[in-house]
């Protein structure tokens, strides 16, 4: 028992001082690389096991021929030690160049890196790859709002730009007291007025919508009764149109909403698909259950939208084709109603704050736009 503690002194003595050696090289390596690390931190284990022995074998008064073999195996075991040691250093510098590659790349078509990888490192170039295109999705679609806005901007502009200068016109004219009926001028001014109006709100409301400040007054309704106050609400404009409104197949089915905020989904659907709509033309809504949603429709008979552009009428300042351009109301006069492209933006947004979800497809003479919303609980 003696002996083995004599030993374990003596070991632990050897151990000590190469433990101590390695401390220091490893506080002034701290800032190298990190192949030179390992390699220190080898070295340390090799001196320390190799100190210890010499000890006991010392201690122990070993003959010189038992003492060679003994320094001789050490002497292999720490060549063998210190290769592996190096090799694992370039590999790990290897790895931790290749991720560096990576990195610089990430947001664009990254590379994955050549060399193996170990656990570690393999997840976080799969971590870096997974950022990569996220990164790479966020740049297309913010590279296609940037180009939506900037078209939006120059047609808001141009929209703006229109009815100002015919409110010009027409107030110069009544200024100056050469129009033969004021009335038809005053009434040409409030509807003006009126069309930019609009355009404000609905430009405050997408801001509001953008900014994610959209405050919803959830509470349970009915579908019926949503469908009903939006189809009251556009019959004005569908009359002066010589549009027909239609709701077929309404399901009274519960849904928690802001009815307001609904009614206004609905109301925008209903006056885009009027004013797509030829006269005599049918405008209908229906409401169905879809296993936990329950799914608004408003088909029109706009001649439907070519298949390219199915994917872009939700966007910001979308204004659609020739065949969806709206007509301009009876007795109006300029270029009709043209809008801002910002309705079904809007639609888009209030329902998707719903946690909903708006569509579009063509169907046969026109198309049909679909909003699905939640189905209520209990």
């Amino acid at each position: 028992m003696k002996d083995l503690s004599l030993i374990a002194l003596f070991a632990g003595l050897g151990a000590a001082g190469a433990g101590l050696l390695g401390w220091l090289a490893v506080r002034l390596l701290r800032r190298r690389s990190m192949a030179l690390s390992l390699f220190c931190v080898a070295v340390v284990t090799v001196l320390a096991v190799t100190s210890g022995t010499l000890a006991v074998a010392q201690a122990m008064f070993l003959s010189g021929h038992d003492l060679g073999v003994v320094i001789t195996v050490l002497g292999m075991a720490s060549v063998v030690s210190l290769l592996t040691a190096a090799l694992l250093g370039r590999q790990v510098v290897a790895g931790s160049r290749a991720l560096t590659a990576a990195a610089r790349t990430v947001g664009s078509d990254a590379a994955a890196p050549r060399h193996p990888l170990g656990l570690e490192l393999a997840q976080l170039s799969e971590e870096l790859a997974a950022t990569s295109a996220r990164l790479a999705e966020s740049r297309a679609r913010e590279q296609v709002l940037d180009a939506s806005r900037r078209e939006l901007i120059a047609w808001i502009s141009h929209d703006l730009r229109t009815p100002l200068a015919g409110l010009r016109a027409m107030a110069e004219a009544l200024e100056d007291g050469v129009v033969d009926e004021p009335e038809h001028y005053l009434k040409r001014i409030r509807t003006e007025v009126e069309r930019l109006t609009g355009m404000v709100d609905d430009l405050f409301e997408l801001s509001r919508i953008q900014a994610g400040a959209l405050s919803l007054s959830v509470s349970r309704v009915s579908v019926y009764d949503l469908v009903d106050d939006a189809l009251a609400g556009a019959h004005p404009l569908a009359r002066q149109r010589g549009v027909r409104l239609e709701g077929r197949q309404v399901a009274a089915e519960p849904v928690e909403v802001d009815s307001r905020e609904i009614t206004r989904v609905l109301g925008n659907l209903l006056v885009n698909a009027i004013r797509s709509t030829p006269e005599d033309g049918v405008v209908a809504v229906s409401a169905r259950r879809e296993v936990d949603e329950v799914v608004l429709s408003v088909t029109d008979g706009c001649g439907g939208i070519p298949e390219q552009d199915l994917s872009r009428v939700f966007e910001t300042g979308w204004r659609g084709s020739a065949a969806r351009t709206p007509r301009r109301d009876p007795g109006e006069g300029g270029d009709g109603d043209s809008g801002a492209g910002l309705g079904l933006a809007i639609v888009r947004g209030i329902v998707e704050a719903h946690s909903g979800r708006a569509r579009v497809r063509n169907v046969a003479g026109g198309c049909c736009f679909e909003i699905a919303l939640p189905a209520a609980r209990g």
